[in-house]
């Protein structure tokens, strides 16, 4: 037996030193562990915070006064705020509403203030609120305390483009403007379905002292799906159809130059081809070397491929002794179908637009960067970038990402440009030697706007979209 004592004592030794097990996070630690049954004295069956309260109280977020009741009229500070919020924090991320903000316990210090560092810690909340935990909390306030304590995931954003028009349309939130405090809080309490405002043009109030009848609605629509609500608003979908719209229309008019001698002269005569409706481009160069005449080809097609909305990228070329060279515009490998690709694509864009308009996600009354998010959203929601593709495949073409959902970057590209034409912003593209992305003008700033690698992850990535030309030349220079 004498020998066998170490090995245990070895045994228990290592046994003692296996860390815990991590919890995982995630909404599957929101469950209701208790039952309600009228603990709350001051809540009727009828009340119209009774599933929230009650949810509450079954979540293990609340047990109420110590008078029995939950004070439903009573405001509540920023510190009560701030402790909810670390609760459903430490919630979802470790199983516990307790855990997270117990390493922060410290003697002597407001209830509020571990639950502050706690969150503070995690980065979901900042310290604008630190000197206020005793003041009663406004409804600005309470929304900038919970617009992150959950990640997109648990609290994915369901009414964006919805919120994005009622904001834009005049008659809604009327009261959250570009000066109200947190307003971008507020609105993602709307966006998630947290909020929805307190009368029929979803006014937030958001100066108002919060209750604890109201907050308990917001605290409990952050971690029951069930319980979030949608806006019943009337929106306006009066729009215009794109239907009519051509591509050669799309194209700033050129004017012929027969024989160009500087890039804008050549990109006038290109341009004027392209919104005559044509591929074919024929200039005067007497006495021209095939040397020159390679030039030339080369020049034309980078300037064709800046507009490669209009499913351009090759071209081929014909000359003779007196010097008319003939530049013919295609789609590499797809020179017999390009014509009908191009029908195709543009009555697929107008398609896109329209329906964008009378779904509502686009709206009157939006910036020009709220409507390029729009398109960006609908380009990388709609196509998967193809890892096969070869020099003459058809992924090349904004066709391909509108029939197939599968494109390379000059297909997103030409696709993206299109959508933005329609809705009458300008834009370009932009390449470099194995890459090509969008250059707009919203609002009357230049950005650069990269649908290909906008898409590029398991979600959309929004970091590639109106960026400035200094962010763009980190990500690829040009």
């Amino acid at each position: 037996m004498k020998k066998r004592i170490p090995s245990l004592l070895l045994i228990f030794s290592l046994l003692l030193t296996v860390p815990a097990l991590a919890v995982s996070e995630g909404t599957e630690h929101f469950a209701r562990s208790k039952t309600y049954a009228g603990q709350f004295s001051d809540l009727a069956a009828d009340s119209v915070f009774y599933d929230n309260v009650s949810a509450l109280y079954e979540y293990g977020l609340s047990v109420g006064k110590p008078d029995g009741t939950y004070g439903l009229q009573e405001p509540m500070t920023v510190g009560q705020v701030i402790i909810f919020a670390g609760r459903i924090r430490s919630l979802y991320c470790t199983g516990d509403p307790e855990r997270g903000p117990a390493a922060y316990q410290s003697g002597g210090v407001p209830a509020a203030v571990p639950y502050l560092l706690y969150l503070q810690a995690e980065g979901v909340l900042d310290t604008a609120l630190d000197n206020s935990l005793a003041s009663a909390a406004t409804r600005a306030q309470a929304a900038h305390v919970l617009a992150n304590i959950l990640p997109p995931e648990a609290l994915p954003r369901v009414h964006d483009a919805l919120v994005s028009q009622a904001h834009a349309d005049g008659r809604f939130l009327t009261d959250v403007t570009a000066d109200t405090p947190y307003r971008d809080d507020i609105l993602t309490l709307y966006r998630t379905g947290v909020s929805v405002g307190s009368d029929a043009s979803g006014s937030f109030q958001p100066d108002a002292p919060i209750t604890r009848g109201a907050a308990a609605a917001m605290l409990t629509r952050l971690v029951d799906p069930a319980l979030r609500l949608t806006p019943a608003w009337v929106l306006s979908t009066s729009y215009t159809s794109a239907q009519g719209v051509t591509l050669a229309s799309l194209v700033p008019a050129g004017t012929y130059v027969s024989a160009p001698s500087t890039v804008g002269e050549l990109s006038e005569s290109v341009r004027y081809m392209l919104s005559s409706g044509s591929n074919v481009l024929t200039l005067q160069y007497p006495g021209i070397a095939s040397l020159e005449v390679r030039k030339v080809m080369e020049s034309a097609l980078s300037i064709a491929k800046t507009y490669c909305e209009q499913s351009y990228n090759s071209v081929t070329c014909s000359y003779n002794q007196a010097g008319s060279v003939t530049l013919t515009f295609s789609a590499s490998g797809h020179e017999n179908k390009i014509s009908l690709y191009r029908a195709e694509t543009m009555a697929s864009a107008i398609a896109v637009h329209d329906q964008l308009w009378e779904s509502g996600q686009l709206a009157s009354g939006m910036t020009d960067h709220e409507k390029a998010r729009v398109y960006y959203t609908w380009i990388c929601d709609n196509c998967v970038y193809d890892y096969n593709a070869n020099d003459r495949s058809l992924s090349h073409l904004p066709y391909s990402l509108f029939h197939r959902g599968i494109a390379v970057c000059d297909g997103y590209t030409g696709a993206y440009n299109l959508l933005l034409k329609l809705e009458g912003i300008d834009c370009t593209a932009l390449s470099n030697s194995g890459h090509i992305w969008t250059v707009a003008e919203l609002d009357g700033q230049q950005v650069h706007i990269d649908t290909t690698w906008g898409d590029s992850g398991s979600g959309i990535s929004y970091e590639y979209f109106a960026m400035t030309p200094e962010q763009s030349w980190q990500q690829h220079s040009w």
